[in-house]
């Protein structure tokens, strides 16, 4: 089954989830919320580090769990997971398919404080990639279906040939005992 839907693109610029995602908002980490802040605190940077990070956005309850690719080494790249770009926060971004269209997170979390800003924007080279999927799965599919209703046909062919030959023979069986 294809993991997105055709037209990516303009649905992610039509559909309300996707525009109101795209926005710059305010987001949580939210994972271990009956802990303490300070063990929050100490697993939020060892999940992130470990390549997860549980958020959502505030304003609309959309929660998230974000992957952040390793290397062959097991680290993460600063592409995905940078910590230097700004004293006390981490810069996120994550790649992910949502609702079927390919989108990016971006955005940063306040590494004491748990919340930071985020948006989702569309994901044009993975988009490419997952479609090209996509068509190749469905041509895949419709060739395997054609196979099938060739088989089937054949099959009743064969079928109707020996109903025949059994209703042939029977009437040239029946003629000799007159």
């Amino acid at each position: 089954m294809p993991r997105v839907v055709p037209e990516q693109k303009q649905k992610y610029e039509n559909d309300e989830t996707f525009r109101k995602l795209a926005r710059e908002s305010e987001i949580k980490y939210t994972a271990y919320r009956d802990r303490s802040h300070e063990e929050r605190v100490v697993r939020f940077q060892t999940e992130i580090r470990d390549g997860q990070a549980h958020i959502a956005y505030v304003s609309s309850g959309t929660n998230f769990n974000l992957q952040f690719p390793k290397n062959d080494d097991g680290s993460i790249s600063k592409e995905y997971l940078d910590f230097e770009r700004e004293p006390g926060k981490v810069h996120v971004k994550s790649n992910f398919i949502l609702n079927g269209v390919c989108v990016i997170f971006k955005g940063w979390i306040d590494l004491q404080r748990l919340d930071g800003i985020g948006f989702v924007d569309f994901d044009e080279e993975r988009a490419k990639k997952e479609d090209k999927v996509m068509r190749e799965t469905l041509e895949q599919t419709k060739q395997r279906i054609a196979e099938f209703e060739e088989r089937q046909r054949q099959w009743k062919e064969e079928q109707q040939r020996k109903d025949n030959e059994a209703k042939l023979g029977l009437r040239h069986h029946q003629g000799h005992h007159k």
